[in-house]
């Protein structure tokens, strides 16, 4: 596989100057339709909104080309996260700025190539070694069972979700990327979207966000397909 030349911060979309932070990023994660979107409108003055689809995303290109739009996606998101840090003392996250998980996902039920993975892997690296990426604090993960998708799918009219078929198959895969991150550092997974809303008391903010060493041990520690 072929990497790209080095790159810096900007390349990302994002300057270098990330300072260390005493504040919490929280990811809210979960299936399409797991009502990650409705808990932080309920539950969050502000949060850091999901990608939306813009219709120029570079669906069949080369998996580099594919890699290196979707780790700008990803580090302009995280950069909104370490701005609403700054701000308020703690950021949400409507799906994870972290979507290295998406292409593994695929990667696992066949619905893309490994090399896809690969690519994206590789930018993500590159990513972290420049600080422009990193691993959220708190993960809170909804995980309902297919039945109540569907019937969250059918009742929020506001949303085609044109990708629910592909992505509910992706539920699994999303669970053990997740207990992976759970197992790097206990206690950083919630397996809900709670009721009451956000943890208290909150985990501290971790002090290797953006470790590539961090993000090589995830990596290790994946299921191989």
């Amino acid at each position: 596989m072929s990497r790209s030349p080095s790159v810096n911060g900007t390349a990302f979309g994002i300057g270098l100057d990330v300072d260390d932070h005493g504040n919490v990023i929280v990811v809210v994660e979960g299936p399409s339709a797991a009502g990650k979107t409705t808990w932080c409108l309920s539950h969050a003055e502000c949060f850091v909104a999901e990608y939306v689809p813009t219709g120029d995303e570079p669906e069949g290109t080369h998996p580099e080309t594919q890699a290196d739009y979707w780790v700008r996606v990803n580090s302009r998101r995280w950069s909104q996260a370490l701005e609403l840090e700054r701000r308020t003392g703690l950021a949400i996250c409507d799906s994870d700025p972290l979507k290295l998980h998406y292409s593994w996902c695929l990667s696992m039920i066949g619905a893309a190539p490994r090399s896809r993975w690969e690519f994206e892997l590789d930018v993500t690296r590159r990513a972290f070694e420049v600080r422009a990426l990193g691993l959220a604090d708190l993960v809170l993960i909804g995980t309902p069972p297919l039945e109540r998708l569907l019937q969250q799918r059918a009742g929020d009219l506001t949303r085609r979700r044109r990708h629910f078929e592909l992505h509910a198959r992706l539920r699994e895969p999303l669970v053990e990327w997740y207990q992976a991150v759970e197992d790097l550092d206990p206690g950083r997974v919630v397996w809900e979207l709670p009721d009451q809303g956000i943890p208290d008391p909150l985990p501290p903010p971790r002090s290797t966000r953006t470790s590539v060493e961090l993000l090589d041990a995830l990596v290790a520690s994946l299921p191989v397909p």
